[in-house]
């Protein structure tokens, strides 16, 4: 007997576990925020495009928020724009923002939706201006401190979140269409905005009345300060846990958007390694699930 054969009963176990999930979910939202390692590695690409397609076809309805960061970093590289960062904030000047354009809504954006259609799903590709979808407020300046001095440096055409029209977002999930949304805002001036991911996909969530957030990372969740893996989470013990320190750094702005999300509705929201394959599926459809689950109560 060949040792790497798939055991069918096994098989069997699997797809019985998941069939409570698929039930309860059936016609429910989840956001979910696609960024880190699962965007380059082109196993984990074409792993997480049919795991989203199951996802539809067995009645959810996932819209997709991607990020894109190191995809612009190397196409700035090529151009031989300097890229500047501020508390991780990338400056974006005009020439650096239609670079993001660029790579952001036409080359990553384009590439998620075929990598779905050619899985046998029915993608479509938006960013935040199609249908007024995201309308973006300019972020104020930022201080950076150097060995020199410290100096007040204008962000350019990075923004936050000021309101989303679900609209053109419901339509096409109405019409059984999967959402694949590049984090790209338009403000009041008609000027666009880059807008860190986590951010839009946690309001996108709030907006949707979405069931559930997931944040795919590069970490395998929020770990305790002896590296122990930190799920089932109430809001209040989140707080607890920034309190006293074991929540900080790049962590925070992730833990918040997902903190901001389950107080405006969202029954739950999780940290998920989307270095794993089918991380999706193995936090959605089994009991064991992967990752930090964050809830309401």
């Amino acid at each position: 007997m060949n040792k790497n054969a798939i055991d069918p009963i096994q098989t069997a176990r699997v797809l019985s576990e998941a069939l409570p999930y698929i039930q309860k979910f059936s016609g429910k939202t989840i956001v979910i925020k696609y960024g880190g390692n699962a965007m380059v590695d082109d196993q984990l690409k074409s792993g997480f495009a049919r795991d989203i397609v199951l996802l539809k076809q067995v009645g959810l309805n996932p819209v997709v928020v991607h990020g894109g960061g190191p995809q612009i970093g190397k196409h700035l590289e090529k151009l031989g724009i300097k890229s500047q960062f501020v508390d991780g904030i990338r400056v974006t000047d005009s020439e650096t923002m239609d670079v993001v354009e660029m790579v952001l809504g036409g080359l990553v954006n384009k590439e998620i939706v075929s990598l779905i259609n050619q899985h046998g799903g029915s993608a479509v590709g938006l960013t935040g201006k199609d249908g007024d979808l995201i309308r973006a407020k300019k972020i104020s300046s930022k201080q950076a401190v150097s060995e020199k001095a410290s100096e007040i440096i204008d962000m350019g055409h990075v923004g936050h979140v000021e309101s989303i029209d679900p609209a053109v977002v419901n339509m096409l999930v109405q019409g059984d269409f999967i959402p694949v949304i590049a984090p790209i805002g338009v403000g009041k001036d008609g000027a666009s905005y880059n807008i860190n991911a986590d951010l839009v996909a946690g309001k996108m969530a709030e907006i949707l009345c979405a069931e559930k957030l997931l944040l795919l990372t590069n970490t395998s969740g929020l770990l305790s300060k002896e590296g122990q893996l930190l799920t089932g989470l109430s809001i209040a013990e989140v707080n607890a846990l920034i309190e006293d320190g074991t929540i900080y750094g790049g962590m925070l702005p992730k833990i918040q958007c997902a903190m901001d999300a389950l107080n405006a509705g969202v029954n739950s929201a999780h940290i998920i390694d989307g270095r794993v394959p089918h991380v999706v599926l193995l936090e959605l459809l089994t009991d064991k699930g992967m990752g930090t689950l964050m809830v309401r109560s």
